[in-house]
């Protein structure tokens, strides 16, 4: 007959096995800036990127926006992605989806785009 105690670590160890077992099968794929997405371009390969949105890039009309890095820039489509509010030119973005190569250059399919607050200490514009 097994004690309370035993029962009790059997009872700890198999919820820390499932614990672990959901972080294995779902872990989050890690974020990579703009330059790094490219560098390691696969059509098809599914990627979560973050970068700050090019200045007068959003359109639309064909909902795409372009991320840019320190070297090259990324075209977003966030037809089928849910966007969060605040998707503005010049504001830090998240974005992940599917690498597509396309005959314009490399387009990345969102699922899911969020972006970054305004931060409360920006400097506001004065007046004079």
């Amino acid at each position: 007959m097994l004690t309370r105690r035993v029962k009790l670590l059997m009872v700890g160890a198999a919820i820390t096995l499932g614990l672990f077992a959901t972080l294995l099968v779902d872990a989050p794929a890690p974020t990579m800036t703009v330059d790094e997405v490219l560098a390691e371009a696969i059509d098809g390969r599914d990627v979560a990127v973050r970068g700050e949105v090019l200045d007068g890039s959003i359109d639309n009309a064909t909902s795409t926006f372009v991320l840019e890095g320190t070297s090259s820039t990324l075209t977003i489509s966030f037809l089928d992605a849910s966007v969060s509010n605040g998707l503005g030119d010049n504001r830090t973005v998240y974005a992940e989806g599917t690498l597509m190569q396309t005959s314009d250059g490399w387009v990345l399919e969102a699922t899911t785009i969020k972006t970054s607050c305004p931060s409360k200490y920006e400097e506001e514009g004065t007046t004079d």
